[in-house]
């Protein structure tokens, strides 16, 4: 019995990764293979952008500052102990630039943005907004999945790199002041600690968050059932998968980047 239940549940979420590979590719397909509509598309890409990328830089640093502070508190306690202060810069971006980075641009995003997708979405389900587009010979996942697409690979990078520089700048500030360190010293440390490739890999990271945290919110507004009550489970479920597929696909990446490149 059991075993089979295991079988019913790994079909349940094949079929539903296979669910949003289909989404993303029929997006992808919308995006080259109909140039006429791309300037439309763009401009909604354009709106969807401000809304999810722009809109979300206020709690995004104010979030990745804090966490910043944190961690060199956490970690001058420890090396304090070790006679070690120096390497607290070291610490804090290292800790910023490969995880928490890009980790806390996805969570904020999958809050703002996810929801929204599948309320959007939802609601037009219940409406029946998404059979008007298709009376109007307008395909839904083109007209209104597409866009969030292309503006989610193009911001979640750029929000990732902001919440670097947030994060490190408050690691600054309890360097400069709790840490012995000058301004200009503490930049240097953490100029030196830092490679090119933490930055490139929790930007690529990033890059696959914004299509997941997309394709989950849209997949589960198509998929809302009738009444308002269902919007509300769609959007609930949508914030719950996105948060655990972020963070499974957070632990895979970060582990293929430490068996191809090995310990710092």
């Amino acid at each position: 019995m059991w075993v089979a239940a295991i079988g019913e549940a790994a079909e349940r979420q094949a079929g539903y990764l296979g669910g949003l590979t289909l989404l993303l590719g029929r997006s992808l397909r919308a995006m080259i293979l109909s140039p006429l509509k791309r300037k439309r598309m763009l401009d909604r890409a354009v709106h969807q952008a401000m809304a999810a990328g722009v809109g979300a830089i206020p709690i995004v640093s104010l979030i990745t500052f804090f966490i910043g502070v944190i961690i060199a508190l956490q970690g001058a306690y420890e090396l304090q102990r070790l006679g070690a202060m120096q390497l607290v810069a070291s610490v804090v971006v290292i800790s910023i630039t490969r995880e928490l980075g890009p980790l806390i641009a996805a969570v904020v995003v999958i809050g703002r943005s996810g929801s929204a997708f599948a309320a959007e979405i939802g609601t037009m389900r219940v409406t029946e907004e998404l059979d008007a587009l298709e009376t109007m010979a307008l395909d839904p996942v083109a007209f209104l999945v597409a866009p969030k697409f292309l503006a989610m690979a193009v911001m979640m990078p750029c929000l990732t790199v902001w919440s670097d520089l947030m994060g490190v700048l408050g690691g600054t500030l309890f360097g400069v002041i709790g840490g012995g360190y000058t301004f200009g010293g503490y930049l240097i440390a953490t100029s030196e600690a830092l490679l090119m490739r933490d930055l490139t890999s929790g930007c690529i990271k990033s890059v696959v968050f914004g299509m997941v945290i997309t394709a989950v919110g849209c997949e589960e507004g198509f998929a809302t059932g009738a009444g308002a009550e269902e919007v509300g489970r769609s959007t609930t479920r949508a914030v719950v998968i996105s948060l655990f597929l972020v963070v499974i696909i957070d632990l895979v990446f970060t582990t293929l980047f430490y068996v191809t490149r090995g310990v710092r």
